[in-house]
């Protein structure tokens, strides 16, 4: 390059790398390194984040791993599609989503289920386990029976009356009904031997409580206080001779 005035020429050279001091050269390489070690803190969380953000697309917003099934074990007196219509399961929902609360909360609203636990099976399943009521006494409603369960929930009715179960003559059976609830008090504190004998109990008022038993036998129960106690003195009675065993005063027991 000239000045244009027959002065000094200039020209650029590019330096030799071996024109670099070599404490430079080590100095730049450092600073490089350095460089690179603080952005890759930062490269490898982006990367994560992305991995994790299309895993999480994948999971929630898309149908990959949606509800492909329900299945529905634990049923005895339910089939297993009242379980699942219930269940109001949507297919093809991301499994990740579906509401497992609100799934129990529908299928525990049938009346023969006392409870239920609803999970996730992976990769597109849900499992509803039911647990149905247990019946306790069949309640007679004109010619079919209503059995009710140990809270007294009458969850049921069938047309004939299951083997092993005592009659309780109720006039409103239900869990808030007093009589009912002398009834199950009554029936959970038999002994094995008693309870084989019951075939009815009847409460006309909590005070008023009777065991049917076999051969057309009668035991006077009372009140369902000292149910415990009671039930052994007329355990204990069973092979004596009379129609009626009258416990309502345990310790002061008659038989007729």
């Amino acid at each position: 390059m000239s000045d244009g005035g027959g002065g000094r020429s200039w020209r650029l050279v590019r330096a030799d790398t071996d024109a670099v001091p070599t404490s430079v050269r080590r100095f730049m390489a450092r600073a490089r390194r350095r460089k690179l070690r603080a952005a890759l803190p930062w490269a490898v969380t982006a990367g994560v984040l992305a991995v994790v953000g299309a895993l999480a697309w994948l999971v929630y917003g898309t149908s990959v791993l949606g509800v492909r099934q329900v299945e529905v074990v634990g049923t005895d007196s339910l089939a297993p599609l009242q379980v699942q219509e219930a269940a109001a399961v949507r297919m093809q929902q991301p499994l990740a989503g579906v509401d497992l609360d609100r799934i129990r909360g529908r299928v525990e609203g049938l009346p023969p289920v006392d409870r239920a636990v609803v999970s996730r099976s992976w990769p597109g399943t849900v499992v509803i386990e039911v647990v149905e009521r247990t019946p306790v006494a069949a309640v007679p409603v004109g010619k079919e029976f209503t059995l009710i369960d140990g809270e007294g929930v009458a969850y049921r009715t069938v047309p004939q009356r299951p083997a092993g179960l005592p009659l309780a003559q109720l006039a409103a059976p239900g869990p808030d009904d007093i009589n009912t609830r002398s009834a199950l008090t009554v029936l959970s504190s038999l002994t094995a031997e008693l309870r084989e004998q019951v075939v009815s109990i009847t409460v006309q008022a909590p005070a008023q409580v009777r065991l049917g038993l076999r051969k057309d036998r009668e035991v006077f129960w009372g009140d369902e206080t000292q149910s415990e106690r009671k039930a052994q003195v007329a355990t204990a009675l069973l092979e004596r001779k009379g129609d009626t065993i009258d416990v309502s005063a345990p310790d002061v027991v008659t038989i007729r």
